[in-house]
């Protein structure tokens, strides 16, 4: 892949977030949603930023990563749901994957 054409892809990909994002904030001034599609949308949320933390822990490149990773993923999972602070959160994450790495 050239330079030029990473480029180009790198702008489309920008400019499909923002119109999505524009698009969203001026059709939810319009668009009144029932408790069953806010309900449906609340989850897709939590369901697509599992797995964003799922690949992003589980893979690290073409192989998967060492159980430190998520080790530690899983520490900050806990400390998030008894309601740390979030760096807080992110320390645990961190101190978990440091000592195992360390031991």
């Amino acid at each position: 892949m050239s330079v030029a054409s990473f480029a180009v892809a790198v702008a489309v990909l920008a400019g499909g977030t923002y119109a999505l994002r524009w698009g969203g904030v001026s059709a939810g001034a319009r668009v009144s949603l029932t408790d069953e599609t806010a309900l449906l949308v609340e989850r897709a949320v939590a369901v697509l930023l599992v797995a964003v933390v799922l690949t992003g822990t589980l893979d690290e490149g073409v192989e998967t990563s060492d159980h430190t990773r998520a080790v530690g993923v899983i520490a900050g999972v806990i400390a998030a749901l008894a309601r740390a602070p979030l760096v807080v959160v992110v320390l645990v994450a961190v101190l978990a994957t440091a000592l195992l790495r360390a031991w």
